[in-house]
C-alpha cells in the first residue's frame, strides 16, 4: 500500500497561484475550494493558502456588498517580492545602518583625538606662521633649482 504524500505550502500556493494565472478571472472564495482538489489542493486547505497568498501581496482581495472577490493577474506576478526576500533586504539594510553608526562613532572618536594639542593658543598660532614662512621659503628655493637645472652637471653627463 502506497502513501502519498502531501504538497507542502509552497507548492499549494503555486497551485493556487496557477488557477489565478490561467483563468486571469475573479473568484469567490467558494470556487476556489471546488476548483482546489483539481490542482491537488484539498478543499480544507484553500482558505489558508489563498490568506497566505493574499498575506503576500500575490493575489488581491476585495470585498463588493457581501461578497468577498480574489484575483491575481499574471501580469503582476514578475513584479511580486516575497516577504522573505524583504525581509533579507530589511536585515542587511539595517546591518548596513549598524556599521555605518559604528563607523560615524570611530570617526568622532578619531576626530577628537586628534584635536588634542591643537587647541587654540598663541604659541600654536606663532607656529603654524613660522610653519607658513618656511615652506613659502622652501617653495622659492625649489623654483630657483629648477631655473638651474638646465646646467646641472649630474643631468649633463646623463645625457652623454
Amino acid at each position: 500500500m502506497s502513501k502519498k504524500r502531501g504538497l507542502s505550502l509552497e507548492e499549494k500556493r503555486e497551485k493556487m497561484l496557477q488557477i489565478f494565472y490561467e483563468s486571469q478571472d475573479f473568484f469567490l472564495l467558494k470556487e476556489l475550494e471546488k476548483l482546489g482538489p483539481g490542482k491537488g489542493v484539498i478543499t480544507q486547505s484553500v482558505k489558508d493558502v489563498v490568506q497566505s497568498l493574499v498575506d503576500d501581496d500575490l493575489v488581491s482581495k476585495d470585498k463588493i456588498g457581501t461578497s468577498v472577490y480574489l484575483w491575481s493577474p499574471p501580469s503582476c506576478a514578475g513584479n511580486q517580492v516575497t516577504k522573505s526576500q524583504l525581509r533579507n533586504v530589511y536585515w542587511k539594510l539595517e546591518s548596513d545602518v549598524q556599521s555605518s553608526k559604528r563607523r560615524l562613532a570611530e570617526l568622532a572618536d578619531q576626530c577628537n583625538a586628534l584635536k588634542k594639542g591643537r587647541e587654540e593658543s598663541d604659541e600654536r598660532e606663532e607656529a603654524l606662521s613660522n610653519l607658513k614662512k618656511v615652506e613659502e621659503k622652501y617653495n622659492e628655493l625649489k623654483d630657483e633649482m629648477a631655473e638651474y637645472a638646465d646646467n646641472d652637471p649630474a643631468a649633463f653627463e646623463a645625457m652623454s
